[in-house]
């Protein structure tokens, strides 16, 4: 194969021929679960008009050769073509010489942003089907509003360092760039330990079942912020990781405490049935409705 077959072949038979298939469709857009990384949701775009895919989870996209290069790991060009080729069955040619990958795809392009008190009852009512009071999620989250292409849209949004928000709905998940890692300071009160989440929820969570106490919190905002991370980290003494139950998780874990040794605390253990902490949060909730609805039925 030619760098010019290469990049004609159509993402959606790159992505088919690696064992990854749509989750549903969209007009001219295919909505996967991630490939490179694990979710619920499905976050990740392939265009089939313009062959261009879109990760909204991690606020980035580009062309086949740089899925290619998220997949293997690799910034350098002919190894992301030998990847390609590999995967599709081909025989590299490394020729013509390579032209540059196209530039990354800045889509989808958020405008009119604004953000207010969390207000809707919709919004509320998302959060309330995860397991988080809306007074928890006041003290920490917005309420986003912006147009996409012209169109008004609205979110739970959870701001990071960078002036980004992390976006939730019961229909949407995404960021609004730049990506970057929140910190949630405990202003006026000195703290030497920090709570490291990966998403924000799982910090609500945390507040919600009262683990957070008088600690600092870290939101990663996705496992591939960890080196963001560590200017803010490097200055504590304790890490208390509440991370998923993941292999992204345990992978992340074992970074941490190759940079911080015994000052990394592995928290996971105290909802070791659940993938992550709002999953745990849910299950306690589910859990306490159905003894409260047994009581009742005994007296």
């Amino acid at each position: 194969m030619t760098i010019d077959e290469i990049r004609q072949l159509p993402l959606e038979i790159f992505l088919q021929q690696l064992g990854y298939n749509p989750i549903m469709q969209k007009r001219n857009d295919l909505w996967y679960n991630a490939p490179y990384r694990e979710e619920r949701t499905p976050s990740f775009k392939v265009n089939t008009d313009r062959n261009v895919w879109f990760d909204f989870g991690l606020g980035r996209g580009g062309d086949i050769f740089t899925l290619a290069g998220e997949l293997a790991g690799s910034s350098d060009f002919l190894t992301q073509a030998k990847y390609i080729s590999d995967a599709v069955g081909g025989n590299f040619v490394p020729r013509p010489a390579p032209r540059p990958a196209k530039e990354r795809v800045s889509e989808p392009a958020f405008q009119a942003v604004e953000q207010r008190t969390l207000d809707y009852s919709v919004l509320k009512g998302y959060l309330s089907e995860r397991g988080i009071p809306s007074e928890v999620a006041t003290r920490h989250c917005r309420q986003v509003s912006y147009r996409v292409h012209g169109k008004p849209y609205f979110a739970i949004g959870f701001q990071n360092v960078s002036g980004g928000w992390e976006l939730r709905s019961r229909l949407f998940k995404g960021c609004i760039p730049p990506k970057d890692i929140s910190l949630v300071s405990r202003q006026g009160t000195p703290t030497d330990t920090c709570d490291v989440f990966e998403g924000f929820f799982d910090f609500l969570s945390a507040d919600t079942l009262g683990l957070t106490g008088g600690n600092d919190a870290l939101v990663l905002n996705s496992v591939g912020n960890l080196d963001k991370s560590f200017r803010y980290l490097d200055g504590y003494k304790a890490i208390n990781c509440y991370l998923d139950n993941d292999d992204a998780g345990r992978k992340t874990f074992e970074s941490l405490r190759n940079r911080y040794a015994d000052r990394t605390i592995d928290c996971s253990r105290a909802y070791a049935n659940s993938k992550d902490l709002n999953e745990h949060l849910q299950t306690k909730l589910s859990e306490k409705v159905t003894n409260n609805k047994t009581l009742k039925f005994r007296l």
